[in-house]
């Protein structure tokens, strides 16, 4: 038996499997031609941030458009960086979404299909058993350094004439060491970790074409990486080589940070003879600073918007929030959602290859006129269930008041909407309670505060004479008819045009008096067909509003 042989079963005795037996047990995925395997995978270390449904986005479409493969896979190797249960904050973020991965971890404990497991800190054997393959071709080594030694090598680096910091060439003390000195240092129980051999030498450059980038050319690597801790677990280099290899991951889809370390990972997959996946660094979701007017990353710490749970404590549909993180996508987006207006997003064409290779700005402002063409088109029915779902949970009291009459309540949503030309008011469930309250007495809060061009005794002969002429049982352009009737003897005109060219000899136009009666039943400037409101109002309560209204002017 050879050295490496003989070291490779002194630092991991316990292993029986190689890397065949893996080999068999993942084989090649038996998908049609072009199909894509992506994945998203993140470390359970807190909330399910914006940036990250960007990116799973990314996969779940690569996926999608061309019959392929997403999953969810959880890197929780840093244990130091986990949080209790932040699986479970991952996966509910993805499920209010309605993002659904083919395969991988499905909530704390679970998950689908057979590539599994789908969480990194089950699946230590297998990593042990290609870390051992690797000291058996003598392309990894023990590493026997403390930290202290570690921290002195880093020191003589910064002081000396390295290019680069790290562990390699005269600073990888433990490289050479003989079997015997490192049978010796394990006998005497110190910690190692285990460091791969870098083959590297600094005069060459990697290049790798980048789906969305394009040609990239790099330094090689000269890093002699971790593979494995001294607790055996591997690094994340380490272990997403390996599972991206035995997943059949066949796109690695992420961040833009992730550009610097492709060289060491490059490195890694060839080490481990493994058939190199294509490479898609997506942009950074950014936001314009308030206080400098510069751009900058989304911030866990100065922004709400960078936890999807910001979007359902507000009120946003997920629709919307899928529907403007395409137009951040794919710059054909919108082009396409103009042309298909009723379309469901997953038909869109996605294509990695039309993604920005810049930073990505999230404008809230943008985000809240794309959500208003969202719910604009959605039925009255749709949006009296996500008011009412989103209600119960974060405004139990409007929930209440909202769904004591679900037909009452589904009638007033639905005024002027269903139509060529819908109403774009609502851009979050969160503004309904106010724009629907002068329908409840309960929050309803008279406001007479009438136009400034209209005299006090001219709002009160206004609507003394409305009180007498409505009735319910007009229809509308009957309705409307009454209304213009009231005007000249009034000392308005019925005809607005007539009123622009000689403003001089009236007191105002038709608009005017029904501003008028518009602000005395509903105490609002502006809303929806005043016609439709006043059905739903009722007889007696308009009435009411009326001589409320009138009164208030004594």
């Amino acid at each position: 038996m050879d050295n490496n042989k003989k070291l490779a079963q002194l630092l991991f005795p316990h292993i029986d499997k190689t890397p065949d037996y893996y080999e068999e047990l993942y084989p090649e995925r038996n998908l049609p031609e072009g199909a894509r395997v992506a994945r998203f995978a993140p470390s359970p270390t807190g909330y399910l941030h914006i940036g990250g449904l960007f990116s799973a986005l990314v996969d779940v479409l690569t996926a999608q458009t061309t019959n392929g493969v997403s999953f969810l896979r959880i890197e929780d190797t840093d244990k130091k960086r986990e949080i209790d249960d932040g699986v479970s904050a991952i996966v509910n973020g993805f499920k209010y979404f309605g993002v659904e991965f083919t395969e991988g971890v499905t909530g704390f404990g679970t998950e689908k299909g057979a590539y599994g497991p789908y969480t990194q800190s089950k699946r230590a054997e297998i990593y042990q058993t290609i870390a051992k393959s690797l000291v058996e071709k003598g392309l990894a080594y023990p590493c026997f350094c403390t930290a202290d030694e570690l921290a002195e090598l880093r020191k003589e680096q910064e002081q000396g004439d390295a290019l680069i910091w790290g562990y390699f060439g005269k600073w990888a003390k433990c490289r050479d060491l003989t079997y015997e000195q490192i049978e010796k240092n394990i006998a005497e129980g110190k910690p190692w970790v285990l460091r791969l051999r870098s083959g590297g030498t600094g005069e060459k450059k990697i290049i790798f074409e980048d789906v969305i980038r394009g040609k990239i050319e790099m330094p090689e690597n000269i890093i002699d990486e971790v593979l494995l801790k001294s607790d055996g677990i591997p690094t994340y280099h380490f272990a997403h080589a390996c599972d991206d290899h035995f997943m059949r991951t066949t796109h690695v889809i992420r961040g833009e940070e992730w550009i610097s370390s492709v060289p060491k990972h490059i490195e890694l997959f060839r080490a481990c003879g493994y058939k190199l996946p294509k490479f898609a660094h997506t942009p950074q979701v950014m936001k314009i600073d308030e206080e400098t007017g510069d751009k900058r990353k989304l911030s866990k710490r100065k922004d709400p918007e960078a936890a999807v749970s910001y979007f359902f404590e507000e009120g946003f549909p997920k629709e919307s929030v899928l529907e403007y993180l395409l137009t951040l996508l794919n710059s054909n987006f919108e082009d396409w959602r103009r042309a298909n207006p009723k379309e469901d997003i997953s038909k869109f064409p996605f294509n990695l290859k039309k993604m920005s290779s810049s930073g990505c700005l999230f404008d809230l402002v943008k985000l809240n006129d794309v959500s208003k063409n969202v719910i604009s088109v959605m039925s009255a029915k749709q949006v009296y269930d996500n008011v009412a779902e989103w209600s119960k949970v974060y405004d139990p009291e409007f929930y209440e008041i909202f769904t004591a009459d679900p037909e009452f309540s589904t009638a007033i949503v639905n005024i002027d909407r269903e139509n060529p030309k819908p109403r774009k008011d609502i851009a979050k469930w969160s503004e309904v309670k106010d724009y629907v309250s002068y329908f409840y007495d309960a929050l309803y809060q008279a406001d007479y505060a009438m136009p400034e061009n209209i005299a006090k005794e001219d709002v009160a002969a206004i609507l003394a004479k409305y009180a007498e002429a409505f009735s319910l049982a007009d229809d509308k352009d009957q309705w409307f008819a009454k209304i213009k009737d009231m005007c000249e003897p009034l000392g308005f005109t019925p005809n607005v045009k007539e009123y622009k060219k000689n403003p001089e000899a009236f007191k105002g136009h038709v608009g005017d008096i029904s501003t008028v009666i518009r602000i005395a039943l509903t105490s609002r400037k502006n809303t929806p067909d005043l016609y439709s409101i006043m059905q739903l109002l009722g007889e007696d309560k308009i009435k009411a509003r009326l001589n409320k209204a009138f009164e208030s002017l004594k």
